[in-house]
Formats: structure tokens, C-alpha cells, sequence
């Protein structure tokens, strides 16, 4: 390709330098070509729309660049789920989202037949904020209940268990109620929206397309026409789509329900509050150090009364400056971006061992339905089978009986061209006693037509009659 030359830069004669040329841009490029409207839906079911480049996208939930060209709607991807470090994605048939511990974005908002999954969405998400905070308000009242000795002693405002264990408590809300009962985390009530949103809308096609078939497979049996072979052909072309879509989402699920490793990375909120409860840990540990230290300096040094007040204001100093950095690194934990790579989800998933059956019941529920769903569409393709091969009995049937008159038709063609021939014979210009009136009258002729056609007809029975014994007809 060329370069771009003088002739392709126009002078702008708003700026003071003049001499030099302003490039012309095509009018088809536009701004920010990779920026796609998003709608993110919050914890608390509150939804936004947004506008956000791919590199935004990355940095907000931690995806590589091929993760999320499985959701670039250009591109013809198969139904995949795929758990990474800190986003789980989800591409099952119209829905294209990305799912973290605090929010779901979804891409294809605008769509009319994500609408309704949108509201059922939205509606779940509410639900499950409304139970956590519900269980947050008993939690709260029980803490308020406890008195915690150190804090007395200490005199000091506790920066960091405050902040920590309220961090750790507020992720682990959604994974245990007070009453006992299990309360299903963030990313598992929106993927099981995304999952019962895909499940049902291949259900509705499935009920769709058996209503659809069943009158026209019988309308083909009763008569075979051109119109009704392309109807079933139609109907058959949809059957093998959906069949595919179908069988792609079951062994997408049955590939979960197989690997627990790939299961255990779908835990967003586990490994979360396992990351803060971590540094929490670490934070209280150095923050710990620093007093014993503090305190056995004092001891040492035995500082006199006008330094006394300066000390203390440099312990308070630093335990504060030891607060900011725990949040400061809590932070940095969360929002460090992560390859996503196969080999960076194992070892997260082997280092933290959770409990995955309550995954696993969530997704073996849905992948019974999704394989009703296709033994739905395997019977009806057997039945559209059974319909074909009935129909190829009948055309082979009638085709025989075509070829029976065919060889009945060629016999008769033959013991008539046999007639013909005798007739052929006695229409030679020769002189015999057959031909001489006085000898041979019309009695005579009328006897050797007569002949003639019995012969025939007797030549004819005879064929077929063998013909049938050599079962060579019906």
C-alpha cells in the first residue's frame, strides 16, 4: 500500500500554520471503533447503561482479549461458559454477558428477545439482595451484642479489623444465612438466570418445531407433492440447527459437571472473601509487630514526660498509615488483572479447594432439562426418519408397479408386432391358392384373421404366465 501524499491533505486556514496539511479522514471511520454499549446490572439489581472499549472491558473484570471475542456478536462462536479468575463468561444462545462477583454486564442489551431474561434478571438480583441484606441487619445486631477486649485496652480506633472483617463479612453474606439455609452467591443467581433464559428458549423451539412437524409429516404421508416435501425438507433443516445448538449446550455442561476444577474458578465471591480475609490477616499481623515494638522501645529508651506525647502520636500515626496500606492492598489483590489463562485457573482452582457440590447441583438440574430437550428432538427425528422411510417404500412400490405395466405393455407390443409381421407376409404380391377367388372365399380370410389374433393373445398369456412363475411379476 501507498503512503499518503500531498494530494490527500487539505490546507486548514483556521490554524496559524498554514503551510502545513490537515489529514482528511474517510467518512466511514468513526471514533473509538471498539466501544460497545454495555448494560451493567449492579448487586442491587440497579441497572446502567454503559459505553466501554475492549481494553475497559479487560481491566474491569480481569478477561483476556480472546475471552471476550467469544461475545463479539460478528463473530460465530459456539455456547460456551468458561470460569476465569475473577469474571465467569457466558455465551448461551442471545445471552452474552460477563458475570463478576458485584455486577453482570450484559452486551446484546438492546436486543428484543433479551428483554425478558433482562427482567428476570433484574428480578433475581433484587430477591438476592433483599435476603442479604436482611441477613446483614441479623448479623449486624448480633455483632453489636459482642464487646471486643482489645478495643478497650488499646484505647485507639482498630482501623483494620474493622475494615477487614466488615470486608470479609460483607463477601461471605451471600454464601451462609444465619437460619442455616443456604443463600446462593452473586455469580450463581445470575448464572442460573443465563442458564434457565437459554434452556427455556431452546425448550420453546424445540415444543415449537414438534408442533410444526407432527401436522406436516402426516400431511406428507396421506399425499406425497412438491409442497409438502419442501415443507418437511424445511422443517428437517431447522431440526438439525436446533439439534446442534442443543447438543453443544449439553456438553458444554457436561464438561463442567466433569472437571472440578473448572467449577471450583466459577466461585467469585469465595475466592474474594478468601483474598480479603488473607490480607486482613497479613495487615493484622504487621500492624501487631509495630506495637510490640513500639512498646518495647518505650521501655528501653524511657523516653522522658515531654517526648511521651510525641510518641504516641507517631504509634497512632502509623497504625493508621498501616490501615491505609492493608486497604490499599486488599485493593491492589482485587483489582490485579489476571491472564485467564487454563494453566493460571488450574492452580487457582488447586490451591483453593471449595466445595463445589452446590455448583453441581445448580448445573445438573439444568443439564436434565437440556438433555429432555434433545431426546425431545431425537425422537422427533426418528420420527421424521421413520416418515422418510415410509415414504421411499411407498415411491419404491409404485415404482414397481410402474415397471410391472412397463414389461406387461413391451409383451404385448411384441406379440402384436408378431401379428403384424404375419399380416406383413400375407401382403406380398405373390401368387397362391389362398389369394384365388373361386378357390379361397371370404370365409377362409375370416378364419386366418381369427387365427392369427387367438395366436397372439395365446403368445401373450404364455409370456406373462411365465413371467409370473419366474416371479418376475406380481
Amino acid at each position: 500500500m501507498r503512503g499518503a501524499r500531498f494530494d490527500d491533505f487539505e490546507t486548514n486556514p483556521a490554524t496559524p500554520n498554514t503551510g502545513h496539511p490537515t489529514p482528511m479522514y474517510p467518512a466511514g471511520r468513526k471514533k473509538g471503533v471498539g466501544v460497545r454499549p454495555w448494560l451493567v446490572l449492579c448487586s442491587s439489581g440497579q441497572a446502567q447503561m454503559t459505553e466501554a472499549g475492549k481494553h475497559t472491558i479487560m481491566r474491569r473484570t480481569g478477561l483476556p482479549a480472546r475471552d471476550l471475542r467469544i461475545l463479539d456478536p460478528l463473530l460465530s462462536y459456539p455456547s460456551t461458559v468458561l470460569g476465569r479468575e475473577r469474571a465467569i463468561v457466558i455465551n448461551l444462545e442471545h445471552i452474552k454477558a460477563i458475570i463478576t462477583a458485584q455486577e453482570v454486564l450484559l452486551l446484546n442489551s438492546k436486543d428484543p428477545s433479551v428483554s425478558p431474561f433482562i427482567e428476570e434478571l433484574q428480578r433475581r438480583i433484587m430477591g438476592h439482595h433483599h435476603a442479604i441484606k436482611r441477613q446483614g441487619d441479623n448479623s449486624e445486631g448480633e455483632a453489636h451484642t459482642k464487646t471486643d477486649p482489645a478495643h478497650g485496652e488499646s484505647g485507639s480506633p482498630q482501623l483494620i479489623g474493622d475494615h477487614g472483617s466488615e470486608a470479609i463479612k460483607d463477601a461471605k453474606q451471600s454464601l451462609e444465612n444465619q437460619g442455616g439455609s443456604k443463600v446462593l452467591p452473586f455469580e450463581f443467581v445470575a448464572l442460573e438466570a443465563c442458564l434457565e433464559a437459554a434452556s427455556s428458549s431452546l425448550e420453546n423451539e424445540a415444543v415449537r418445531l414438534e408442533s410444526e412437524a407432527h401436522p406436516a409429516l402426516d400431511k406428507l404421508t396421506s399425499k406425497i407433492s412438491t409442497l409438502n416435501l419442501d415443507r418437511v425438507r424445511q422443517i428437517k433443516s431447522r431440526l438439525v440447527a436446533i439439534t446442534g445448538r442443543v447438543q453443544k449446550v449439553r456438553d458444554e455442561l457436561e464438561h463442567l459437571l466433569d472437571d472440578d476444577e473448572d467449577m471450583a474458578e466459577m466461585y467469585l465471591t469465595e475466592k474474594l472473601a478468601q483474598k480479603l480475609e488473607n490480607s486482613s490477616n497479613s495487615s493484622m499481623n504487621e500492624s501487631d509487630t509495630v506495637e510490640i515494638d513500639l512498646a518495647e522501645g518505650d521501655e528501653d529508651d524511657m523516653l522522658p514526660p515531654e517526648f511521651a506525647s510525641d510518641a504516641n502520636r507517631d504509634e497512632s500515626y502509623l497504625r493508621a498509615d498501616d490501615a491505609h496500606d492493608l486497604l490499599m492492598s486488599a485493593h491492589s489483590a482485587l483489582s490485579r488483572n489476571s491472564r485467564g489463562t487454563h494453566t493460571s485457573s488450574t492452580r487457582s482452582a488447586m490451591s483453593n479447594k471449595f466445595d463445589v457440590e452446590e455448583l453441581e447441583m445448580l448445573l445438573e438440574a439444568y443439564f436434565v432439562q437440556i438433555d429432555g430437550t434433545l431426546n425431545k428432538l431425537s425422537t422427533l427425528r426418528e420420527y421424521v426418519d421413520d416418515t422418510e422411510d415410509y415414504i421411499n417404500i411407498m415411491l419404491d412400490d409404485k415404482q414397481n408397479h410402474l415397471l410391472q405395466m412397463g414389461v406387461m405393455l413391451t409383451t404385448a407390443t411384441l406379440v402384436i408386432n408378431a401379428f403384424i409381421a404375419v399380416a406383413g407376409v400375407f401382403g406380398m404380391n405373390i401368387k397362391i391358392e389362398l389369394f384365388k377367388e373361386e378357390e379361397a372365399g371370404p370365409a377362409r380370410f375370416l378364419w386366418t384373421v381369427i387365427g392369427g389374433s387367438v395366436g397372439s393373445i395365446f403368445i401373450y398369456v404364455g409370456a406373462i404366465g411365465w413371467c409370473k412363475h419366474k416371479r418376475l411379476l406380481e
